[in-house]
């Protein structure tokens, strides 16, 4: 065998380049994989054959083509758009817009968009200028900074009434709403002088509540005085009334029973004690003993 014969043939080793550059595609172009928060539309020569849930799958090679979609949350930012308030004030806004595919939907997104960026770019977009535009319309610049929370589901609700699509508007944020300076400089001076009306009526609120305090207060001491007063004259009366009512009956009882003056001058003259001594001329004492 000589030196020649023992070499590989130039022509295999490119064969099989040429068989392994072929075949790896192939080979990794027969299966596919779909995120859980994907779906796929399968086409086969251009025209749709199906949907691939999350998960492996396999296809033909340059024939079959899986084509993904996203069916978790997405977001669309509006750095800037501009709309009129209801009493004519331009503003300017910067929003944002939560939206998903409907999964059972994506044939439909493919058809009539091609992608998940075409739905996004042709349909949605340009329904939240013009929706926002209208919306925005209803409120004046003073309501539409004081009521946001009712702005932003005023514009949703619009949004989701104008998107007639295989799509579902999940929620709007204004996070900025900026005016003209001139009137951003009114409201804050209105807002200031709002601020110092409060303060004054809850000043006068306070006063009032506290005169109100003093006021009760002088009337419970005054109460409490004239119930000591009362009381008193109260007690004293009884008092007189029972000393009359004490002296009256001691009256009736000495006009009833004339025996008991004798007995009440006796009681009161004589200590039961007789005398030790008598002056000439003076009288005994008479006992009337029976």
């Amino acid at each position: 065998m000589t030196e020649s014969d023992s070499r590989i043939p130039l022509k295999f080793i490119a064969s099989v380049a040429v068989i392994a550059l072929v075949g790896l595609p192939v080979i990794l172009g027969s299966w596919y994989t779909i995120d859980q928060g994907e779906r796929g539309v399968i086409t086969r020569f251009g025209a749709v054959v199906g949907t691939a849930d999350p998960g492996l799958g396999f296809k033909t090679p340059f024939v079959t083509v899986v084509t993904r979609f996203p069916v978790q949350t997405q977001i669309i930012k509006i750095e800037d758009t501009e709309a009129y308030s209801q009493d004519q004030q331009p503003a300017h806004m910067q929003l944002s817009v939560n939206y998903s595919i409907t999964p059972s939907q994506v044939v439909d997104v493919y058809s009539q968009f091609g992608s998940a960026e075409g739905l996004a770019d042709r349909l949605i977009r340009p329904r939240i200028q013009q929706q926002v535009k209208n919306v925005f319309g209803h409120y004046t610049a003073a309501t539409a900074i004081s009521q946001r929370d009712k702005l932003n589901t005023d514009i949703r609700q619009a949004l989701s009434d104008s998107v007639k699509g295989p799509v579902m508007i999940e929620g709007v944020q204004l996070e900025n709403i900026k005016f003209s300076k001139p009137y951003e400089e009114a409201i804050e001076a209105r807002m200031t002088a709002e601020v110092e009306v409060q303060k004054s009526a809850q000043k006068a609120q306070n006063e009032k509540q506290l005169a109100q305090i003093t006021v009760t207060k002088a009337q419970a001491d005054a109460d409490s005085q004239l119930a000591l007063a009362t009381a008193q004259a109260k007690a004293i009366t009884l008092r007189g009334e029972a000393d009359a009512n004490a002296i009256r009956a001691k009256g009736e009882a000495l006009r009833d029973n004339p025996a008991l003056i004798q007995y009440q001058a006796i009681g009161n003259g004589w200590d039961g004690k007789l005398p030790t001594s008598m002056t000439p001329g003076g009288a005994l004492p008479f006992i009337g003993v029976r």
